[in-house]
């Protein structure tokens, strides 16, 4: 989140670090409620547990879970699982470690809140290195960077996901039947383009992240998980026949709680689906598995359902860019100009990634770049180095820095071995035959 934020409702400054006079420094951090300028934990502004943990699984199950068969095919049915086994108490951990490294400052330097940017900052400037110490504000760009480009791309693909999901069951509704056992070849009945869908999903998205408030969007996160939920179980039925938050809580205390558990959660999700879905489907599993289910009518209302939930995820992935970029030009405009500028920059972004589906409207490609761009970067590359910059001078085992930089390591691998891999697809795609069912989007 960016630091830059305006004292009003809708941009408060998180960066304040004054406690009350009554209070020592000491007491502002136990309980986080100063009476100052600054607003923060334990307001009756902030988010619940329940809150919190529904934007934790919201922000973690969208399309990419659907996509996870499709992975699992790529690595093996043994390989598959094991790796987002793996991946996830991994990427669990450095979650752990950031939140950890984040506490760490907030009580070295009496601050009662510090974000990601902040807590990498401030770790370069506990460094032995002396460059990285006199550059420390680059960590900060660094990390609102690869947010920027890790949430805006998961917009990104929910634009391609729409349109491919929508576009499915219109032209396949002529063919669409009762009979859920037969996954049964039918005649597609051509309809516009799928970049004409997404053009025609952006007015609304433009309306939908003109709602600012993170609390106000825990109302379409539940929305959102229930009809997820909904799909879930019956993509589930189906293919078992053949087989940042904490920054916003009333209650930061329970976010270890809910992290991990919220965590376990997705993981055992993460897997499941992964591995029955492959088992399924086999070799003709495409980018989302709501493209392989069969023809009938119960089975189109699960894309549609699923539909619904990733289109207000929108909003929820929309904030963490909104909330970096937004403020920095909204600071700069007089105040009457304010609510302008905030709504045309938001309409712009939400432009931006709607071109940027339509130059790449493969599914399965869009994921695999924003995940390996900047979600290895900033789930597995940077928390370990942080961990070592920031407690190198309180006495580190040398089994924790082993570990920590096998961390990045595998981290800084999957970043370059899978863009390499992706960006040579996106150049020269595979010559591979696109198996077609009767529920493929296009070729």
């Amino acid at each position: 989140m960016s630091t830059q934020r305006l004292r009003n409702e809708d941009y408060r400054d998180y960066s304040s670090t004054d406690v009350s006079p009554e209070e020592s420094p000491s007491e502002g951090l136990n309980n986080f409620s100063s009476s100052g300028s600054y607003q923060r934990f334990g307001e009756s502004n902030g988010t619940t547990w329940f809150q919190t943990l529904i934007h934790l699984l919201k922000s973690n199950i969208g399309t990419g879970l659907l996509g996870l068969p499709l992975a699992v095919r790529n690595a093996g049915i043994l390989m598959g699982p094991l790796s987002l086994l793996v991946i996830g108490l991994v990427a669990v951990h450095c979650m752990g470690i950031l939140v950890k490294c984040a506490h760490h400052f907030c009580h070295r330097l009496n601050k009662p809140f510090v974000d990601y940017g902040d807590t990498v900052m401030y770790g370069l400037e506990a460094s032995p290195i002396s460059w990285l110490r006199n550059n420390a504000r680059w960590g900060r760009h660094t990390v609102d960077f690869f947010l920027i480009v890790t949430q805006l791309g998961f917009c990104c693909v929910y634009f391609v996901f729409l349109a491919d999901n929508f576009k499915q069951v219109i032209e396949a509704a002529n063919g669409t039947t009762t009979n859920c056992h037969n996954n049964e070849t039918v005649i597609l009945t051509p309809t516009m383009d799928s970049r004409l869908y997404m053009l025609a999903f952006l007015p609304f998205l433009v309306l939908l992240v003109f709602v600012r408030n993170l609390q106000a969007l825990s109302i379409f996160s539940l929305l959102a998980n229930i009809t997820m939920v909904v799909s879930l179980v019956m993509i589930y039925q189906f293919i078992v026949q053949v087989l940042p938050l904490e920054n916003k809580m009333k209650d930061p205390r329970k976010f270890s709680f809910i992290l991990y558990g919220g965590m376990a959660i997705i993981t055992v999700l993460y897997i499941s689906l992964g591995s029955l879905g492959y088992l399924q489907f086999g070799a003709k599993i495409q980018g989302s598995i709501t493209l392989n289910l069969p023809n009938c009518w119960l089975y189109q209302s699960v894309k549609l359902l699923y539909s619904i939930g990733i289109f207000f995820t929108y909003a929820l992935q929309f904030y963490v860019p909104a909330e970096i970029i937004i403020p920095f030009f909204v600071a700069r405009v007089p105040e009457h100009w304010k609510l302008v500028v905030d709504l045309s920059m938001r309409t712009m972004l939400v432009c931006l990634t709607c071109v940027l589906a339509i130059l790449i409207p493969r599914l399965d490609l869009v994921i695999s770049l924003v995940g390996s761009v900047s979600s290895s970067a900033l789930a597995l590359i940077i928390p370990p180095l942080l961990e070592i910059a920031t407690y190198h001078s309180e006495g580190m085992s040398p089994v924790t820095i082993v570990k920590d930089a096998l961390i990045s390591l595998l981290g800084f691998v999957g970043f370059v071995v899978g863009t390499y891999v992706t960006l040579y697809e996106l150049i020269q795609p595979s010559s591979t035959p696109v198996f077609i069912n009767s529920t493929s989007a296009f070729v």
